[in-house]
Parts: C-alpha cells; sequence; structure tokens
C-alpha cells in the first residue's frame, strides 16, 4: 500500500469507556485488519507504534512493523475468543523443544548447559516436572506438568496471548516463551538456547546463506515480542 498520511499523533480515547490511546493519521483513527477501533493501554507502547507508521516510506511495508502486528493480532484474534488462541500454544508444553535432546554427547552437553537451567526454573517457579528423551522419538509429560503450563497460558490477557505467539511458534518451546515472559532470563540467553541446534549445526557443517538470513529475520521477530511485552508493562 502507498502512504497516504503524513501527520501520525497519539491520541486518548478517554470518551471509549476504557480509555487508552488510539493513532490518528492526519487527524482519522487507525483501524485494525478487521476494522476494529486500534487501542492500546499503555502510551510507551501507543508511542512505539506511532513511530513505527512515522518511519514509513512512501510504501507502507507490515514486515516493519511489528509492534502494529501484535497489537492487530491481540485486537482481531485473540479478544474475540482467548481460549481457542491460547489453545494451540498450550499444545507446545506437550513436545517443549527443551524435552529433546540429541544423541551426540557433545551437542546433549552443550543442551544440557543451556537448556537445563531454565527446566530448573520451570520446575520451580510451575511446582511440575519434565520427562526427557534422547532423539525425536515423543515423551509424553506428566499429566500435572500439561495443566500448569496450560493454566499459565489461558491467564494471560489478550495481549500477552499475542506476544507469546510468536515466541513459541519460533522457538518451538513454551517454556522458553513463558520464561521470557516473566523476565526469568534475558531475551538474547533465550534465543541462543531455542537456535541452539541451528548454531551447532552451522559449526560442524557450515553457514547457508538463506538459513542465516531467514534465522535473523526470525530473531527480528523474536525480539519485537519481546519489545511488546516490556511496553505493555509500562504505564
Amino acid at each position: 500500500m502507498r502512504r497516504f498520511y503524513k501527520a501520525v499523533e497519539v491520541v486518548p480515547c478517554a470518551g471509549s469507556g476504557g480509555g487508552g490511546f488510539t493513532i490518528q493519521l492526519d487527524g482519522k483513527p487507525v483501524r485494525t485488519p478487521a476494522r476494529a477501533p486500534f487501542i492500546v493501554q499503555q502510551q510507551p507502547l501507543a508511542d512505539a507504534i506511532a513511530a513505527e507508521w512515522s518511519a514509513q516510506g512512501q510504501d507502507i511495508t507490515p514486515a516493519t512493523m511489528p509492534l502494529t502486528g501484535l497489537a492487530n493480532a491481540a485486537i482481531d484474534l485473540a479478544t474475540p475468543n482467548p481460549i481457542a488462541f491460547a489453545a494451540p500454544l498450550a499444545a507446545f508444553g506437550e513436545s517443549d523443544l527443551l524435552c529433546y535432546r540429541a544423541p551426540e554427547a557433545d551437542l546433549a552437553a552443550e543442551q544440557a548447559r543451556l537448556w537445563n537451567p531454565i527446566l530448573s526454573w520451570a520446575e520451580n517457579h510451575y511446582g511440575i516436572e519434565f520427562a526427557l528423551a534422547t532423539g525425536i522419538i515423543h515423551v509424553a509429560q506428566p499429566p500435572a506438568t500439561l495443566a500448569a503450563l496450560t493454566a499459565a497460558v489461558h491467564a494471560l490477557d489478550a495481549n500477552r496471548l499475542a506476544a507469546l505467539a510468536p515466541l513459541v511458534t519460533i522457538g518451538g518451546s513454551l517454556v522458553v516463551a513463558l520464561a521470557l515472559m516473566t523476565r526469568a532470563f534475558d531475551p538474547d540467553a533465550l534465543w541462543d538456547a531455542v537456535t541452539l541446534d541451528e548454531i551447532w549445526q552451522e559449526r560442524k557443517w557450515g553457514a547457508v546463506d538463506d538459513a542465516v538470513e531467514a534465522r535473523e529475520a526470525k530473531q527480528r521477530e523474536w525480539l519485537s515480542a519481546a519489545r511488546f511485552l516490556e511496553l505493555l508493562r509500562q504505564p
């Protein structure tokens, strides 16, 4: 889409009943792809989203507007049916990346070094335990573990569910996503954890340009979700 506006402004929504802030383009309020009012509750988040709109050139490029996209997902997808939105995310607990260890001793040692502290945090935080496997054969997790992880996901509001989605689907780990959401570990350290296998393969066999570019794009999306979560915490 060609850029059709000049001025971008953050405007309070005091008259909407729930408060919050919207973005106006040349005085006209932004709407979501489903034509719902675009409203976020935190001004720092609204300011960051407005900056994305302001930074657009002659063409509007959605890929350069990740915060806008997450807010749209929260409003259009998570808010109408949070239970349905949360269900596939909670299901990642049944086959979490961190529970599957490599048969190669050197990689398994690296996995243990990076992954065990994260699993230990989750076990202590949620009062659960995990079953580990070697290889890719599915291992069933204890029912109490799945119940606790599912409850943690369903307790999230629509905005946090929207941010959780890329964290889980990119990383393949619900545990890592929850650790990031609760600030248990640094986002960069958690990114290293979910890309460990890929980086190890590159060290062993060499990097492929397309794969590196794809991972870098995923990292930008991952860190944008982490930033979205941080902006939600600000008043």
